[in-house]
């Protein structure tokens, strides 16, 4: 429930912010490819499209438009793929992983393949240790330390695949779909909210 209030707080300082129709646009579209991205990969083990897309997001955009398309696409997928008590953990999840994309902007300005593609990889490993942390509070007994890190062995291999997933897709689409996404962001001249 508390990270129910805080995606709460969120969402309504962001409505609350002077943002126009044209940014409300450019969120919902990134967060329906990114969550739409995840739905034709749900049978591969933990290989997650939207992971990239958010970080593209963040990157190109700034940290602000990287957390709610990171959130909404969490939103949009399990409408696809099934909510319950995870999806807020999630939204979260992704939420952090644009918003750190839009920090690394500051940065490492011009976008580079290698440090790019090392950061998706380090991404896929952050955004399943914040999901193996929901499993052990949901799930495991006694929540102490060793069992945590057993959740989080148990778990490297699939975790492993998403951040493997993140690598090749960084390695092979993100320098050119970043300069493609950054000439879309000149054209349509939209407020960064920093």
């Amino acid at each position: 429930s508390i990270l129910l209030f805080g995606l709460f707080l969120i969402f309504f300082a962001y409505e609350k912010s002077n943002i126009s129709v044209k940014e409300i646009s450019l969120i919902s579209t990134l967060a329906a490819v990114a969550g739409v991205s995840r739905i034709p990969f749900a049978a591969i083990p933990n290989i997650q499209p939207a992971t990239f897309f958010v970080l593209l997001s963040g990157y190109v955009f700034g940290p602000v438009y990287g957390f709610m398309v990171g959130a909404v696409a969490g939103l949009i997928s399990n409408s696809f793929l099934g909510h319950g008590p995870w999806t807020p953990w999630q939204m979260i999840a992704w939420g952090a992983a644009g918003m750190s994309a839009g920090l690394l902007k500051k940065i490492l300005s011009k976008p580079k393949r290698i440090p790019l593609s090392i950061f998706a990889f380090c991404w896929g490993f952050v955004y399943d240790y914040i999901m193996n942390l929901w499993h052990w509070i949901a799930f495991i007994s006694p929540h102490t330390l060793s069992t945590l890190i057993a959740v989080n062995a148990a778990s490297f291999y699939f975790d492993l695949m998403h951040a493997l997933g993140n690598f090749i897709l960084m390695y092979l689409f993100g320098k050119n779909l970043i300069n493609v996404l950054s000439r879309f962001k000149d054209k349509i001249h939209y407020t960064e909210i920093s």
